[in-house]
């Protein structure tokens, strides 16, 4: 863990490196592309580099791991690390390129902090990377270790593309050839890989949205973003018949095993990983107290809506709250609230939608005596929140 020799030094410089962190990644990653272009080739997200989100996911896990060692020296944040090296595993990251993002990001720490930065500084962040480096490393290789085979990217044919609410469509794949395939758990998500118009390759990861247990099928459901790069191309050009590269499932948000109450808070398309629970637990016949919160714009919207609202019938203990901002019969209006809504006790919570809206039921379901350590949520793209907001 974090020595005692750098501890004071970290402790010291955080607020610094965290005031310009901001400058350090953009630099960082000008650096590493000019270098190594073949890292935007299906691994790196060139939307998320345009719109900058990737400097603010990298920006902000560095600073949430650092500030954790100074609070905690002995432990690492176990929770923030797990959901990084899911999505790390879903794209492939190697050891080696773990060196390759150390060589980029510290020249571009040098050139950053050159008016402030000594040798003992350099040592102590150096550090801080190496833990934190070395932590996801030992835990992606266990992930990739229980796939059912060896291989990052498999071929899965195109066999069902329908329409699933306003802009939403929902694939269904089935395998391309023999390769072993793992099952997945409800909540889980694949990476999907397409080649753009101008031949770059790019990924995206998506929940599986119904029969994740399945070896035999992948199901996920897209929404079309206008500002990304891969759904445009899913929505337009992949028809039934083609064949996609998917990466093994991952992902640590999942329906848990036991037998207590659940709560999914979901808006938007952010219903895909409820759905499969949903899916999951009426084909097992569940018994468990299941409540469904759901915020859209109007029914027409609902991507799922079919599946779901028969899923919920068929399992005795569910029930269903709808919130619309078009009014509707036998809906409440407006965005979802959870201050009318009576939370089973000791149930366990699980939010997805856009970040916004996952903030404040999160909070919400705190001030309603909910433990944080019962809410769980998933976020799909680069956050700030994802390393702050545990």
């Amino acid at each position: 863990m974090l020595s005692e020799k750098s501890r004071p030094i970290i402790e010291a410089t955080l607020p610094l490196v965290g005031e310009r962190l901001g400058s350090i990644t953009p630099n960082f990653y000008r650096r590493m592309f000019a270098a190594h272009p073949e890292l935007l080739d299906g691994l790196f997200s060139r939307a998320n580099q345009r719109n900058g989100e990737q400097q603010k996911a990298l920006a902000g896990s560095i600073a949430a791991f650092a500030s954790h060692l100074v609070q905690h020296p002995d432990t690492v944040p176990e929770q923030v690390l797990s959901r990084i090296a899911h999505k790390h595993a879903s794209l492939g990251i190697t050891e080696d390129q773990y060196q390759i993002v150390y060589k980029y990001l510290f020249e571009a720490i040098a050139e950053e902090l050159a008016d402030v930065i000594t040798a003992e500084i350099a040592e102590a962040w150096t550090e801080v990377y190496w833990l934190m480096a070395d932590a996801l490393v030992k835990l992606e290789k266990g992930l990739y270790a229980r796939q059912a085979n060896g291989r990052m990217w498999t071929p899965w044919t195109v066999v069902g593309k329908t329409s699933a609410g306003a802009g939403c469509a929902t694939f269904v794949l089935e395998p391309a050839d023999d390769t072993p395939a793992t099952p997945a758990v409800p909540g889980q998500f694949v990476s999907v890989k397409v080649t753009l118009p101008d031949g770059l390759r790019q990924c995206r990861q998506y929940s599986l949205s119904a029969d994740a247990e399945s070896t035999t099928r992948r199901v996920f459901t897209t929404k079309l973003d206008d500002g990304g790069e891969v759904s445009p191309v899913l929505h337009r050009d992949v028809q039934v018949g083609d064949v996609l590269e998917l990466s093994n499932p991952y992902g640590d948000v999942t329906l848990d095993d036991g037998d207590g109450p659940l709560v999914f808070a979901t808006a938007g398309i952010g219903c895909t990983p409820s759905a499969s629970a949903l899916r999951a637990l009426a084909n097992r016949g569940s018994d468990r107290e299941v409540m469904v919160l759901h915020a859209e714009k109007n029914l027409e919207a609902w991507a799922l809506r079919e599946q779901m609202t028969a899923d919920i019938g068929r399992l005795e203990g569910a029930n269903l709250q709808l919130w619309l901002e078009e009014p509707a019969e036998g809906c409440k209006t407006g965005f979802m609230s959870l201050q009318d809504v009576d939370l089973p006790a000791n149930a366990s919570v699980y939010v997805c939608g856009p970040l916004p809206f996952m903030k404040s039921i999160r909070n919400q379901a705190i001030d309603a005596g909910v433990p944080a350590t019962r809410i769980h949520y998933e976020v799909f793209g680069p956050d700030l929140w994802l390393a702050s907001a545990n």
